[in-house]
């Protein structure tokens, strides 16, 4: 069984295919379909994958290129920086690629969207293809072209919208993530149904023991529904000037929250917290009923994701670092909130105390 999913608009106008398969088989057939006769890739991974999947794909793609190169970077969000930037950089310039070459990014976000951002900077831009190998970058990162790295503190803080030429997905490698790992992919997904499909939504809850078996048909079948979703929002607004924005469900005190955490939760984790505040004020502001707003709390529970902070959390220090997030709008935050399951909104009328409320609510184990 395999699947595939066309993203026919971005902003440059490029149409490109996502390929969902259960092994590397056909990588080369469908790297091949590029103009990639005589040109050079470099492959970037980290020292988590590399070990696993390196050679494989190195060995599967050299026949179709002039020359392919590989190089390692340390695995971890710590690293996803401009100084691990300029070593890729480094790397292509001594290897004398030009505008026609590419990059493979081979692992998950952190490789994804910093391979992505060197591609994008070098040269003023040269083509790259996405091999992600965890949940949360086949269903999210990968997708929809943000590229970008930390800055100090601040999470995506540089970056640019640069589209892949080819996203292809080997679900098999999911069998190596840890139960964390996965977990932290289905943040995502669940927000993806939430924001945008009920009726996918409902889907995820009636097939979690199938979902966290990994059975990989219903896998399969979930990380292409959550590839359409993302896909369908991304060409509509390629660049996040409308509409794109309501994929930052949860991200506004998410990312917050993974900041407060110095990145001891994942992505998935602080994601579904800030789902859970999110739907908080919509509830509080009669957009969902009490049946509506604690299923979708409690339904991230089975997923293996976290509904409350630990007991000494601060919610007022989570507010303070919110402000400083990169989807402020002016004064104003720009905020996703659910009119209804399926649906989602952009506010930006959401007050601090509304906020600070939601968090606090996360704080308090008992509910």
């Amino acid at each position: 069984m395999s699947e595939r999913v066309s993203v026919a608009k971005t902003v440059s106008g490029d149409a490109y295919d996502i390929v969902i398969e259960s092994d590397f088989g056909k990588l080369a057939e469908e790297i091949a379909k590029l103009p990639v006769k005589g040109r050079k890739c470099l492959i970037v991974t980290d020292s988590n994958v590399g070990p696993l999947y390196l050679q494989e794909v190195s060995d599967a793609i050299t026949p179709i290129f002039d020359s392919v190169y590989a190089m390692q970077i340390p695995a971890g969000e710590e690293n996803k920086n401009l100084d691990t930037v300029r070593t890729v950089l480094v790397k292509l310039i001594s290897a004398h690629f030009d505008r026609k070459d590419f990059i493979l990014a081979l692992g998950g976000g952190v490789v994804g969207d910093l391979a992505g951002f060197a591609s994008s900077v070098y040269l003023r831009g040269i083509k790259f293809i996405q091999v992600p190998t965890t949940l949360l970058a086949q269903t999210d990162s990968s997708i929809g072209g943000k590229t970008g790295v930390d800055f100090d503190a601040y999470k995506n803080m540089v970056g640019a919208f640069h589209q892949p030429s080819l996203v292809y997905m080997n679900t098999s490698v999911l069998k190596t993530l840890s139960g964390r790992d996965f977990a932290s992919g289905m943040g995502e997904i669940l927000k993806h149904g939430l924001i945008r499909d009920e009726g996918y939504y409902s889907w995820l809850v009636n097939n979690f023991n199938e979902i966290t078996d990994r059975e990989p048909e219903v896998l399969e079948h979930m990380i292409a529904g959550s590839c359409e979703i993302k896909a369908a929002v991304v060409e509509e607004d390629p660049t996040e000037q409308g509409v794109r924005a309501i994929l930052n469900f949860g991200h506004t005190l998410g990312h917050a929250i993974e900041r407060y955490m110095n990145f001891s939760f994942t992505h998935g984790e602080c994601v579904a917290l800030g789902s859970v505040a999110a739907a908080w004020i919509s509830y509080k502001r009669g957009n969902l009923s009490d049946m509506e707003f604690y299923e979708i709390r409690d339904m991230f529970v089975p997923f293996g994701l976290p509904i409350t902070l630990p007991d000494d959390a601060d919610a007022k220090k989570i507010l303070e670092i919110s402000k400083s997030d990169k989807k402020m709008d002016g004064k104003k935050v720009k905020f996703i909130l659910l009119k209804e399951p399926g649906k989602a909104v952009i506010d930006t009328t959401v007050t601090e105390d509304e906020m600070l409320d939601a968090l606090q609510q996360l704080i308090i184990t008992e509910n």
